[in-house]
């Protein structure tokens, strides 16, 4: 079962847009390191120096970073997915090199692993 070229537009589609809407949340909380990677540092306002506002920046900083970090893993994710897309590797299962059910890629199209590696 090969991916039909109008299902892989749509989920290359849906993958860009994904790609777009991390850009923007990350964006909100993180300064972008690399683009291409979609590497993001954790960015917090600097309040002045003195103990309160110091505290409240590590307050920020620690709010975010989790945050930072799932997003920028998911980031990862579809930016990998759509680099396997443009290298023709797209639906492989990254552990048994099977192919990754289609229902599975609608549902989560940055997926890496069939169900079955998956669990």
């Amino acid at each position: 079962m090969t991916i039909d070229s109008k299902t892989l537009s749509e989920l290359k589609e849906a993958l860009l847009a994904e790609k777009a809407k991390l850009e923007e949340n990350l964006g909100r909380i993180a300064k972008s390191v690399d683009s291409k990677i979609g590497d993001y540092e954790p960015v917090f306002d600097e309040i002045g120096n003195d103990r309160e506002d110091n505290t409240t920046e590590v307050e920020a900083y620690t709010d975010n970073l989790p945050v930072e970090m799932a997003l920028e893993k998911k980031l990862q994710s579809v930016i990998l997915a759509l680099s396997k897309m443009e290298q023709g590797t797209y639906g492989i299962c990254e552990n048994c090199q099977q192919e990754i059910a289609i229902e599975r890629l609608k549902a989560n199209p940055s997926a890496q692993t069939c169900i079955t590696c998956k669990k």
